[in-house]
């Protein structure tokens, strides 16, 4: 069997570390991965990988068996954060104000291993096994969409994804099938009311008092109008307004996030932003202008393919690695692809269970342990390899 093959195969992968530090020492944000795509595809060319490079940034390598059979993909997101790293150690970022603090770095070693594996491998499967290395997970509109109008999922009858989770301990991995990660959109409220000095406070229309006013009410949404079964989140990142002590601002500018799983949850909250703000506006004499833009959808697991993946999660890590995996608010555009292929996205435990140590996603001393890396190829590479072998 294919999955045999694998395993033999995952011995002699010395890699993993070398290209993980590699890529950490030199991460590129999202839309700026230029170095990071030539270097994967020096990578995959030195294996004799076919290659593509859908968009600027883009690339996906294709390893086809000795026939025509199943299309399976394995997608990893390769862009860095605009975070300044604050640990110390050899292989620490040399680029400023960039990071790889979410494992991306990880993900795409994983990736490579899982290329790896399977160059060798090519003349025992029939099909295609396509590893896309996917840009700008981080920022949206993000990369999946313009990789998939780019045509990478042509064919595909089954997409796996991971997240290195370090809230998690090696050795656990986290599933389950529908939502895992909640629809991440943002929104921008600019606030016009009328300025004059701080005195005379009966001459204006306060925009940082409305500002607060607004604040408070649109915390309202969640507790009060969203059913508490379907989970919602509305968090206001930034307040700008003023320019002096003694100045009554005439402007004000908020933005926020909503975070939801259910599309009638989201068009609820969307509805009520309008209307609170439109009220509380009217109540202050002042005008607004409202910005909302809908950002990733929820990541929805396909059910079979999770079941699927979770018996192969079993066989690598035993059933007491399965945890089920809780919902989370964070967004990732993995969405886009489960939205046109049966597929699953899974949690990887990744700080050292001895030490129990870790720093959470974004942080400037984020790490992984990279002891989780041949976990990662083992559970990917085991689970193309049993797809293949099933058809």
């Amino acid at each position: 069997m294919l999955e045999h093959r694998v395993l033999e195969r995952l011995e002699g992968l010395t890699e993993l570390t070398t290209w993980r530090r590699r890529l950490h020492q030199y991460p590129e944000v999202a839309f700026h991965e230029f170095e990071t795509t030539k270097y994967l595809t020096e990578v995959l060319r030195s294996m004799d990988i076919e290659v593509s490079h859908p968009g600027e940034t883009g690339l996906v390598g294709y390893i086809k068996g000795r026939g025509p059979g199943p299309v399976v993909a394995v997608r990893a997101d390769i862009d860095a954060l605009p975070l300044q790293e604050e640990k110390e150690v050899e292989y620490a970022s040399k680029i400023p104000n960039a990071m790889h603090a979410c494992g991306h770095d990880g993900h795409t070693a994983i990736a490579l291993g899982v290329a790896k594996i399977f160059s060798g491998l090519r003349d025992e499967f029939t099909g295609e096994i396509r590893l896309i290395f996917q840009p700008a997970e981080e920022h949206p509109p993000g990369g999946a969409k313009d990789m998939i109008a780019a045509g990478v999922l042509e064919d595909v009858q089954a997409i796996f994804g991971l997240h290195l989770w370090t809230s998690r301990a090696r050795g656990k991995v986290g599933i389950a099938s529908g939502p895992v990660m909640a629809a991440s959109d943002q929104f921008k409220i600019r606030l016009y009311g009328k300025g004059g000095h701080g005195s005379a406070p009966q001459q204006t229309i306060d925009t940082v008092v409305l500002a607060a006013q607004l604040i408070n009410n649109l915390q309202n949404i969640v507790s009060r109008k969203v059913d508490p079964l379907s989970p919602a989140v509305l968090s206001i990142g930034t307040v700008n307004a003023g320019s002096a002590f003694n100045i009554i601002a005439d402007k004000a500018e908020l933005t926020g996030t909503v975070r939801t799983f259910a599309k009638e949850t989201q068009e609820l909250v969307i509805a009520e932003l309008e209307r609170i703000t439109s009220a509380t506006c009217e109540s202050f004499g002042a005008k607004y202008e409202l910005e909302y833009v809908k950002g990733y959808p929820a990541v929805v697991n396909d059910m079979e393919m999770t079941e699927f993946i979770k018996e192969v999660a079993q066989d690598v890590l035993g059933p007491s690695g399965i945890e089920k995996q809780e919902p989370v608010m964070g967004g990732e555009d993995f969405a886009y692809y489960l939205q046109e292929v049966p597929g699953s996205f899974v949690f990887l435990g990744a700080h050292d269970p001895q030490t129990g140590e870790y720093q959470p996603h974004h942080h400037p001393k984020f790490d992984i342990d990279e002891k989780v890396l041949p976990l990662g190829v083992e559970l990917m590479a085991r689970a193309v390899a049993r797809y293949l072998d099933r058809e």
